[in-house]
């Protein structure tokens, strides 16, 4: 089971972003912005914790993030400097769905 919830709001511990946790695969999922862990909205900011320039390509609002299988899904509620990443692997923005055909 996972630790995450949808519905729960994470922010960055090095930034200002701030997500919603859409979708959540079963089992253990490990979230982090720009290098550091995602912390809940409520917990103290850790100390000495600084945006790592690897992963500082920036989230953008209203955007949302997957990961490759497409089980993962979270929703940008405020932008900032670092990326997006589970276990380490960058999370992309998830394209819009193609409306159907109207012929």
């Amino acid at each position: 089971m996972s630790q995450y919830k949808p519905g729960s709001r994470l922010r960055s511990a090095v930034c200002t972003t701030e997500v919603v946790i859409i979708a959540v695969p079963a089992g253990e999922v490990t979230l982090s912005c720009g290098g550091a862990p995602l912390l809940a909205v409520g917990d103290t900011m850790p100390e000495g914790v600084t945006l790592d320039a690897d992963a500082a390509a920036g989230t953008l609002m209203g955007k949302r993030y997957t990961d490759d299988s497409g089980k993962l899904e979270l929703l940008c509620v405020k932008p900032g400097q670092g990326s997006l990443a589970s276990g380490g692997v960058a999370l992309v923005v998830k394209g819009a769905k193609p409306l159907p055909s109207s012929d």
